[in-house]
Formats: structure tokens, sequence, C-alpha cells
């Protein structure tokens, strides 16, 4: 079992990141689960770098190498390659990152106007990296990505299953699972992180429920207050998610609903022949 899932290939985020407990591997070997430490950003080259090998290394001992998680950009640099984005400019960084978001998404609808149509207003992280790619090199993010190499989507016999679960049943699950985490050791997850005194940039400290349990160790939110913050966060990503998930994948690969899941039959597609 190889991780995709952009915030449980960090250790420091056993709770907050749902990352599956030895009770929940049940002996299955689990791989680039934990691997990162917070302090180093995992980015969607690094990890596909990593997944390479560790598909590599599965396909020489005769294994079934299965991919898990949701986080898109990861496997579309695995499957599609990465596009060869020279390093960024640290003084257009400082720039980029020291504008507000509503300043940064108008910039990049005069600059980039493609990529300001795809991304989300709110979304700060893709705004930030659009904006800092024109600006740094000269040429958009989308061109860039035209270039793209390294990708073993052609080379690999891929079975992929899309799990598609009720959405109201999906929000009530987030709102669940967050008020277990707050109970369970995501507070002191937090506190850890605060000590580190982490850049506030890093993907580790932008996770969600971070920034509100950060809040609430600091005086700033009661626990009422950060409970619902952090289950409508966690219900908007998941709403991204549907997004993503409708019009990104390609249309070969099998969507399973709530009304026809079952995991043999899950198990059947990714194991036929």
């Amino acid at each position: 079992m190889i991780n995709a899932d952009s915030a449980q290939v960090y250790r420091d985020l056993r709770v907050l990141s749902a990352r599956p407990s030895p009770v929940d591997m049940r002996g299955v070997e689990h791989r680039l689960f934990g691997t990162w430490d917070g302090a180093q950003a995992c980015t969607a080259a690094d990890w596909a770098a990593a997944a390479r090998a560790e598909i590599e290394e599965a396909h020489r001992k005769g294994e079934l190498p299965i991919l898990v998680g949701g986080t898109g950009l990861y496997l579309r640099t695995l499957l599609d390659g990465i596009a060869p984005v020279p390093p960024i400019d640290p003084a257009v960084r400082d720039v980029v990152r020291g504008m507000a978001q509503d300043e940064r998404h108008a910039a990049l609808l005069v600059e980039d106007p493609f990529a300001a149509a795809r991304i989300a207003p709110a979304d700060s992280t893709r705004t930030a990296r659009a904006l800092e790619v024109v600006r740094s090199t000269g040429r958009t993010l989308g061109q860039w990505q035209r270039d793209t190499h390294g990708g073993i989507g052609e080379a690999v016999a891929l079975r992929a299953v899309i799990l598609v679960p009720e959405r109201a049943a999906l929000y009530r699950r987030c709102d669940t699972r967050f008020a277990a985490m707050l109970d369970g050791g995501a507070v002191e997850e937090v506190e850890a992180l605060l000590a580190r005194r982490f850049d506030p940039a890093l993907p580790v400290m932008r996770a969600i429920g971070v920034r509100e349990i950060a809040a609430l160790v600091a005086g700033e939110l009661s626990r009422e207050a950060v409970l619902a913050a952090g289950q409508q966060a966690t219900r908007n990503y998941a709403k991204r998610q549907y997004t993503w998930l409708r019009h990104q994948p390609p249309a070969t690969w099998l969507r399973i609903d709530a009304e026809s899941y079952t995991k043999s039959g899950i198990i059947d597609h990714i194991l036929q022949e």
C-alpha cells in the first residue's frame, strides 16, 4: 500500500491526517506514510519520485503496488510527469507571499488569466504558485505544464477506482472525525508543531485543523468555535475533492457510488486481468 495523500506523508500529522494505525494496517506493508519530517516540504515532484521507487521495488518483488489517497496533484505528477519549472526567485516569492489573497488573485487575473479562471479565488496556495511562476520565469504555469516529463502513466497497467460516497453522509462523517481528532490527540499534535516554530508557509502548518487548533492553544478561540471551524474546513475540502473528481480524472476511471459500493467489487476490479 503506497500513500498518495499530501498530509499523511508527514510524521508530525498522525492524528490530523487520520494516518492509519498499526491495527488499521493489519500486517500489510504501508509505504510513504509518515515519511517526511514537517520541516521539509514534500512537493509533488518529491512524492512522485519516491512513489516511482516504491512501485519499481514492488514490481521487482512480484508484488502489486496499490496507491491510496486523493491528492490529485500528486497522482497527476506521477502519471503525467512534472513541468520543468525553474526555482522561483526568492525576491519574487517574498513579494507574492507578502500580498493579501485578494491582491494576489487580482494580479493573477491580469498576468495569467487562464490560471485565474481555474483557481478558486480563496485558494491562496495555488494562486501564489501561479503568480510566482509567471513573475519569476516569464512563462505561465500552463505553458510550463505542456512540457511535462517523467510520468509513468503509459508504462504501467493501471486499474483506477474512484469512491464517490453519498455527500450528506460524507459530511456527517467529516464532522464526527474532526470532533474525534480534537479529543484524540490533535491539540497535543499542534502544540508540538508550534513548539518547533515552523514557517507558517510550510505544508505541514497549512493542514486542515492546524490553524484552527493553534488559535485554541493561543486562547483566541473557544473549543466550540474551533470544532465548528475545523468541521467546516473539512467539509469544504471534501466539496473541492468532489469537484476535482468530477472534472479531472479520465472518464475511463471507474466511479463507484454509495449504492454500488462493495469491497469485493473494488478488489475484483483492481485484480482483473
